[in-house]
């Protein structure tokens, strides 16, 4: 039975304070659905834009570049060079290198690491200011956490419906 509950039906997570569950929450269903949505996902569609919409091998870029780019700047730190570069990276189809299992890997990777963050964050720190880019735009900890969520939980659902319609046209 919990496996067909949502992770956030499933309980708290431990060592998570209880601000940041929903947080945590998003970004393990997040992961959940990818995993289920990637499954035997043709390489060969990777690239492909239905409707001139944005690709699945966007997508999975996207997603966990966003969720670095804004963890980091809820540490209060500023974007590293790799990082503008995977920024870069995202924009442009057909990327060489990457499989299907490689991208999925590194969302994979970036979740643990977004909940290893969470893990650490201290309650006390969570309405601090942090600024986002290079214009400081303004914001705080738990907004970006948030954001961070909502945000990759959108993505989720728009590759859901791109794996989907890729798969249909085949």
């Amino acid at each position: 039975m919990a496996q067909k509950l949502e992770v956030w039906q499933r309980g708290p997570l431990p060592d998570v304070i209880p601000l940041l569950q929903p947080v945590a929450h998003a970004l393990l269903q997040a992961r959940e659905e990818l995993q289920l949505y990637m499954d035997q996902f043709p390489m060969e569609s990777l690239w492909i834009r239905p409707a001139g919409m944005a690709s699945v091998g966007f997508h999975l870029q996207h997603l966990s570049g966003v969720l670095d780019r804004v963890f980091t700047y809820a540490r209060s730190e500023t974007l590293s060079e790799f990082q503008f570069e995977q920024l870069r990276e995202e924009g442009t189809d057909s990327v060489e290198g990457y499989s299907v299992a490689e991208l999925v890997n590194r969302f994979d990777t970036q979740v643990d690491t977004a909940l290893s963050q969470i893990k650490n964050t201290n309650e006390s720190i969570l309405t601090d200011f942090r600024g986002i880019g290079r214009a400081g735009l303004p914001s705080t900890v738990i907004g970006l956490l948030v954001h961070a969520a909502e945000h990759t939980m959108r993505h989720v659902g728009q590759l859901m419906v791109t794996v989907a319609v890729v798969k249909a046209f085949k």
